[in-house]
């Protein structure tokens, strides 16, 4: 399972991101039941860049704390068993992963968003690693029930990790 993880500005805990990041990565695979090893890109950046992506990318012209762009189209979330090894396009072909997709994070909102929720950068970017990995296996919040579904899943992952707020 490879996290590669691109920084345009330092997280306040930068050294201990990527640790923490793998490790919800890993979790968030392991609760979807994933069957392959899996890449996930992540990629840290500024408010000033967020904003120019999710205008270009959503059409909303305002900073944002988190972007994920899914490589898989599921017909149900979290549901593998149309991925195939036949579909070669699909996986990176030097490591034989499953390519899953990106997530963006602000580094600006996950320090704003961690003072005004009371709780740590470390819960904060780590729930936001969490919120896109279900984003990436198919789930949203666009209905008050896929949110409550979403919400469920990522508030368990994080309390079997052990990260609180």
């Amino acid at each position: 399972m490879a996290v590669l993880i691109e920084t345009e500005t330092e997280l306040v805990t930068d050294p201990a991101f990527s640790g923490l990041a793998q490790t919800v990565v890993d979790a968030a695979l392991e609760d979807a039941g994933c069957p392959w090893e899996a890449q996930v890109n992540i990629l840290v950046t500024d408010d000033d860049s967020m904003r120019v992506m999710n205008r270009e990318n959503r059409g909303i012209d305002s900073t944002t704390d988190v972007l994920s762009f899914p490589m898989l189209e599921f017909a149900e979330p979290g549901d593998f068993s149309f991925v195939t090894e036949e579909d070669w396009d699909l996986f990176d072909p030097e490591t034989g992963e499953l390519l899953l997709g990106d997530i963006v994070l602000s580094a600006d909102r996950i320090r704003a968003q961690a003072e005004e929720y009371g709780h740590s950068v470390e819960r904060e970017a780590a729930f936001l690693v969490a919120h896109s990995m279900y984003h990436l296996f198919g789930y949203d919040h666009e209905t008050e029930g896929d949110r409550a579904v979403m919400e469920r899943k990522q508030r368990d992952l994080l309390d079997r990790l052990g990260i609180s707020r």
